[in-house]
C-alpha cells in the first residue's frame, strides 16, 4: 500500500538541551508522550539539519527549507513572508519588514520587546494605517497585525531599497536604533528615510491610543512604540503544485508560516481559538488538518507555543505544552492512507533563549515506511533511527518517493 496524502507537521522549536529545572534532559525527553512515542515506533526516525550542521536556523529559513526551497536560493527576508501572511499581499519587488509592539519608558528606553506579550493589536494596527502619512516621500504604506505582538509592515513606492538597518536594540534597557542605510544607493536612503517617519508617527499615534491608555490603568505594558527589523525584497516562488504535483494547505496560527505557505501557493486555513502560544486550541486544529485531508493532497501545519516557552527560558512549561500537543496528536494515530511526517524546525534552548544549531528530531509513519528499532521521540532517541541524520531539503524528496511521487534519476 502507498499513502495518496501528506500531514507534514511542524512542532515549532520543540527540541532543546539539557535543561537544569528537569535534572539535565530535555522538556521533549521529560514530558510524557505517549502519542508521539508510538508513532516514533511504527515509523523511520532521525535526526535533521534544517539548513546544514552548525547553522542556527530562523524559522523563515528553516520552513523554506523543509518545503524543499533551499533558502540559499529563495531566501530574500523575513518581512515580506510575514507581511503576506498578515494578509498583505506582496508582489515582486515591495518591501517587507516584520514588526513587534514594544514598550518604550518616559526616557525612551525599550522596556519590553514585545509589549507584555499583548494581543488583539488590530485596533493599534487600524491606527496607525489610519494616521500614517508618507506622501510627502511618495511612500505609501500597508500595515497588519499578526498574532500576539507581531505586525507586518510593507513599503510601496519608486525608488525603493532593502539594505537599511533595523531599530531594534535586541534588549530591554536600551534606546530604540535609528535606521540607516546600508550603502550609499538613493534607494536605500529613501527606504530609510521612510521607515524612521513611520516610526516617529506611529509612535505619537500609539502613545495616547484608548488600548494603551487602559493597559496602563491595569498596569499592563502599553503596546506604544514599534520595533521594526527582518526587512527583505519580495522575491518570486515557484508554486507548490507546480513543484511537486501536490494541491495544498497550510494551518498555522503564526503569520510567518501562514505567508510562507501562501508565496508558494498553499492555501491558507484559519482556525478560531488558535494563537501560536500556549493558550491555542490545538484540537481544533487538528481537526482543521484532518479536515483538509479529505480534499488536498497535503497539509502543512505548525504548532508554535513550545518555542515561545524556549525562547523565554521556561523549561517547565515547555515540558508540560509538549504534553499538551501529544495529547491533542492522539486523532493522528487513526488516519489511514496518510504519510505523518512530524519535526521541529529548529531548537530552541531554554539556556540559550534562542534558535541553536542543534540537530532536530524527525519521524515518518506511514504505509510503505521501513520501520526502524526507535520507540521514543525525542532528541537522542531519534538519532539511532533509520533515517540517520539528514538536511531539511532531503526531507520533501524522501517524502515524495515514500507517496510514490518522485522522478528516477537517469534512464
Amino acid at each position: 500500500m502507498i499513502a495518496e496524502k501528506v500531514l507534514f507537521l511542524v512542532l515549532d522549536g520543540i527540541s532543546d538541551r539539557p535543561c537544569e529545572a528537569l535534572d539535565g534532559v530535555t522538556p521533549l525527553t521529560a514530558a510524557k508522550t505517549p502519542v508521539l512515542d508510538r508513532l516514533a515506533a511504527e515509523g523511520i526516525c532521525g535526526i535533521m539539519d534544517t539548513v546544514a550542521p552548525g547553522i542556527r536556523p530562523g524559522s523563515d529559513t528553516s520552513h523554506l527549507a523543509l518545503l524543499g526551497y533551499p533558502p540559499q536560493e529563495f531566501y530574500t527576508g523575513r518581512g515580506p513572508l510575514e507581511a503576506e501572511g498578515t494578509g498583505i499581499h506582496m508582489t515582486t519587488g515591495m518591501i517587507g519588514f516584520r514588526c513587534n509592539f514594544a514598550t518604550v519608558d518616559a526616557d525612551g528606553l525599550v522596556t519590553d520587546r514585545r509589549a507584555g506579550r499583548i494581543s488583539g493589536t488590530e485596533p493599534l494596527a487600524e491606527a496607525i494605517r489610519e494616521g500614517v502619512d508618507l506622501s510627502d516621500l511618495g511612500v505609501e504604506i500597508l500595515f497588519e497585525a499578526g498574532a500576539g505582538h507581531r505586525a507586518a509592515l510593507a513599503l510601496i513606492g519608486e525608488g525603493l531599497g532593502d539594505k537599511v538597518s533595523s531599530n531594534d536594540p535586541k534588549k530591554e534597557g536600551a534606546q530604540p536604533l535609528t535606521i540607516r542605510p546600508g550603502t550609499d544607493d538613493p534607494a536605500d536612503t529613501k527606504t530609510a528615510r521612510a521607515c524612521n517617519e513611520f516610526i516617529r508617527q506611529s509612535g505619537k499615534i500609539l502613545y495616547g491610543h484608548p488600548l494603551n491608555v487602559r493597559r496602563m490603568e491595569e498596569g499592563l505594558p502599553p503596546a506604544n512604540f514599534l520595533l521594526i527589523r527582518g526587512v527583505g525584497k519580495m522575491g518570486t516562488f515557484p508554486q507548490f503544485s507546480e513543484r511537486y504535483g501536490l494541491s495544498g494547505s497550510v494551518i498555522s496560527a503564526a503569520t510567518l508560516i501562514s505567508g510562507i505557505g501562501k508565496v508558494v501557493g498553499l492555501e491558507h486555513i484559519p482556525v478560531p481559538g488558535t494563537t501560536g502560544s500556549a493558550d491555542s486550541d490545538l484540537d481544533a486544529k487538528v481537526r482543521a488538518a484532518i479536515g483538509e485531508l479529505s480534499r488536498k493532497d497535503f497539509v502543512l501545519m505548525n504548532i508554535k507555543g513550545a518555542d515561545e516557552a524556549g525562547h523565554d527560558g521556561k523549561g517547565i512549561l515547555k515540558r508540560d505544552f509538549i504534553e499538551v500537543i501529544d495529547a491533542a496528536l492522539a486523532p493522528l494515530l487513526n488516519l489511514e492512507g496518510t504519510l505523518i511526517v512530524i519535526c521541529a524546525d529548529h531548537s530552541t534552548p531554554c539556556s540559550v533563549k534562542d534558535h541553536s544549531a542543534d540537530p532536530v528530531p524527525v519521524v515518518i509513519r506511514g504505509p510503505g515506511v521501513r520501520v526502524d528499532r526507535t520507540n521514543r521521540f525525542d532528541e537522542v532517541s531519534c538519532a539511532e533511527g533509520g533515517l540517520h541524520r539528514i538536511r531539511g531539503r532531503d526531507l520533501m524528496p524522501i517524502t515524495l518517493d515514500l507517496i510514490n511521487k518522485s522522478h528516477k534519476y537517469g534512464a
